[in-house]
């Protein structure tokens, strides 16, 4: 999943996009004004609507355009054919890009999801559910001892797991690199404010991303040497935490 260039060389409606998430993310769905967002990409309010039908259209892009992305990256790169376990890596290494790279589109799924339309907050979790179960399916395959039917649950489990912590980067990493130079951010944020957002990690990006990536594969063979150990009374108790838990793309 490359980086996206700047907002400046993007269509129009990615423009739009880019600019709608990151306020949405900032204030809120209900706090931002179709106005605003068209300010923000140089053109009129009622100019958005040539491209979006209002604001609840642009929340259901955004959720649903990254459901479907994150499914049909992981699918080809599960489809490798390197093997399980390059499957794996390759799959860690999708979702740590996307955690590092669309950080307001993470913000915005946890805030703003019950915001969706019924049907569209349908269509997101059909994406999601397909996206863990590719999971699941290449993490039981690289680890043979969660390929036990009585594992299952520690395999959905870990899964969960590796999710909610590669998707807790928004909240321990400092704002994009050149994210305000990019968006025209840097007039509405205070240098305090980026003082205190970076005093939350010292890591670099590739730092970051090396952390995480090393931390996934220990969650999941910390999750077979556990199926390993007492497959069926862990499995029944990590089902139980899964199941009381979501976060973003793993309901």
């Amino acid at each position: 999943m490359p980086n996206v260039p700047a907002a400046s060389a993007l269509p129009r409606r990615d423009q739009i996009r880019r600019e709608a998430a990151r306020l949405f993310a900032a204030r809120g769905f209900l706090g931002v004004g179709v106005d605003e967002i068209g300010k923000a990409v140089g053109i009129s309010g009622p100019g958005l609507y040539r491209h979006f039908a209002g604001k609840d259209a642009m929340l259901a892009d955004l959720l649903i355009g990254i459901s479907e992305r994150l499914l049909e990256e992981g699918r080809r790169r599960a489809g490798g054919g390197d093997g399980p376990a390059a499957a794996l890596d390759a799959l860690i290494g999708g979702h740590v890009e996307f955690a590092l790279d669309d950080r307001d589109l993470i913000t915005l799924h946890d805030r703003e999801l019950l915001n969706l339309k019924e049907e569209d907050r349908r269509t997101v979790r059909r994406l999601q559910r397909g996206y863990v179960e590719l999971w699941v399916d290449v993490v039981r395959q690289a680890y043979p001892p969660l390929a036990d039917p009585a594992a299952e649950p520690v395999a959905r489990a870990a899964v969960h797991a590796v999710f909610g912590l590669i998707n807790s980067t928004p909240h321990s990493l400092g704002s994009n690199p050149g994210q305000g130079e990019r968006s025209g951010q840097g007039e509405r944020s205070t240098q305090g404010e980026r003082s205190t957002q970076g005093e939350r990690s010292g890591l670099q990006r590739d730092g970051m991303a090396a952390l995480l990536h090393t931390l996934a594969h220990g969650a999941f063979a910390a999750a077979a040497d556990a199926a390993v150990a007492s497959p069926g009374s862990v499995g029944s108790s990590i089902a139980g935490s899964a199941a009381a838990g979501s976060a973003t793309v793993t309901d």
